[in-house]
């Protein structure tokens, strides 16, 4: 099946929006970023047509939740800098002061579901799984899960939460938090997407192993296996409506079985690996597909031809996707540290996600191998200036000689807190050394090791350098 060719819609600039965004580092910016700290001010509602980004994270958008239920347009959006963006585009009721942060998980968050209009559930690498109050911005931790979280999903009726975790269980919470968690598990394989069934008495979900299982939550037993695919399984969307299901794999398989006979009703894949992102329009018309490649192709599912197929990304992937509650345009989200709103009609030029590059596609010969292994190895959460914006880490802005923990406004765990690290060159090599994980206990800095003591000695030669306060524009 081949890639459709033809005109793409016509974008202009979100109304209201001022934030202009520099060029910058690996997959993170390295240099300045500006947030955006005026969405819209009081502009009422932004038409569907129209393209938009909204920026101000300091990393990756992971996961999309739109809000249906009202018309608000509200968007919350789940991203690698540990936190959850909530912006009103359009409608701005917070007096033009930018989006909600919702600050608590400890490490990546990958996913975020709306349960109703004042709760939403999210979760991440730090293998919890958080309720969210959107009035206070309170979160209750949901422990259980030992590994990351991919995906969840909401009941129908909204009172329990799935949770897909590569600990290779599927987890069953209460809303209310009446009743214990359930944990369902068939194997060792990881879960990376869980769905329930429109009843909310069945759930299916998808594996590494290739496995698409079906869920009986009453007698917490598989009741069948869909298909076995071969290669690992990330995302499903299920159409009980129309009797369908339709999944997306690691080798870039993207098909569409029936749900009762689990016969092949559509093949849709192509030439790109993995799937990494997949969304249905609210009236169930539209499917749309992201990969790794950096495309969306959006499926007609009334006959399963492509409507549309893009380049999203200039480069990197397409980890998240949503539909507008109207269902006239897309919104992605992938390496840049932006989630980007297309529409589906109209005709003009392509605005790309990561349009200027990241460092870390650089030629290895540009840089030095110290700026290479800060790029490859710390920018995806550090800052080399105090600029103040969005990280997954704290800023490195004058690293040397500093208390470790002891960047004003960035929330550190209570081991890097409580330490006497003062940072050095010892100190910095010895952490890179022995790992985070070791040298720290308890710190929520990923497990990172430079094994080479050359590599080392000219990672902290380029931060001296860049990171010395003469060095901050």
């Amino acid at each position: 099946m081949g890639r459709l060719t033809g005109t793409f819609p016509e974008f202009i600039d979100f109304p209201g929006c001022g934030f202009v965004r520099p060029s910058t580092g690996v997959r993170v910016a390295v240099a300045v970023a500006v947030i955006c700290l005026s969405i819209v001010e009081n502009q009422g509602p932004v038409a569907a047509a129209d393209f938009f980004k909204l920026s101000g994270h300091g990393g990756p958008i992971k996961g999309i939740s739109i809000d249906a239920s009202s018309d608000s347009g509200r968007i919350l959006t789940a991203s690698f800098d540990y936190s959850i963006g909530v912006w009103a585009p359009g409608s701005d009721d917070r007096g033009g002061t930018g989006p909600i942060w919702l600050e608590g998980h400890n490490a990546a968050v990958n996913t975020v579901r709306l349960v109703d209009s004042s709760t939403a559930v999210s979760g991440g690498d730090d293998t919890d799984v958080r309720l969210w109050d959107l009035e206070s911005g309170s979160s209750r931790k949901l422990t259980g899960h030992r590994g990351k979280i991919l995906s969840l999903d909401v009941a129908p009726a909204g009172d329990r939460v799935a949770s897909a975790s590569w600990d290779g269980t599927v987890g069953i919470w209460s809303v209310s938090g009446d009743d214990s968690p359930v944990f369902l598990a068939d194997t060792g394989a990881a879960v990376n997407d869980v769905v329930f069934s429109d009843d909310g008495y069945s759930l299916y979900a998808a594996s590494s192993d290739g496995h698409i299982r079906h869920w009986d939550l009453e007698s917490r037993a598989v009741l069948r296996k869909l298909t076995e695919h071969g290669f690992g399984i990330n995302l499903l969307i299920l159409n009980e409506t129309d009797g369908w299901l339709a999944y997306g794999a690691v080798d870039g398989g993207t098909r569409v079985i029936d749900i009762e006979t689990a016969e092949v009703l559509a093949d849709l894949t192509l030439d790109r690996r993995p799937i990494l992102a997949m969304a249905l329009s609210p009236d169930r018309s539209r499917l749309a597909v992201g990969d790794g490649d950096g495309f969306i192709m959006v499926v007609d599912t009334d006959d399963w031809s492509i409507a549309k197929d893009f380049r999203a990304a200039r480069h990197g992937p397409v980890w998240a996707l949503a539909f507008s509650a109207d269902g006239e345009s897309i919104y992605a989200g992938g390496i840049d540290d932006a989630m980007f709103a297309w529409p589906l009609a109209g005709s003009g030029t392509v605005e790309l996600m990561a349009e200027g590059g990241r460092t870390f596609l650089l030629d290895p010969k540009q840089m030095t191998n110290g700026e290479r292994q800060f790029n490859r190895k710390c920018s995806i959460c550090h800052t080399l200036v105090g600029d103040g914006a969005r990280r997954a880490g704290p800023s490195l802005a004058g690293v040397f000689g500093r208390k470790a923990g002891a960047v004003e406004g960035y929330s550190y765990t209570r081991s890097l807190k409580s330490t006497d690290i003062i940072w050095s060159e010892n100190t910095i090599s010895a952490l890179f050394e022995l790992g985070p994980d070791n040298y720290v206990p308890g710190t929520k800095m990923p497990m990172q090791r430079i094994a080479r003591k050359q590599d080392r000695d000219d990672l902290i030669a380029f931060l001296k350098v860049a990171t010395s306060v003469e060095a901050d524009p």
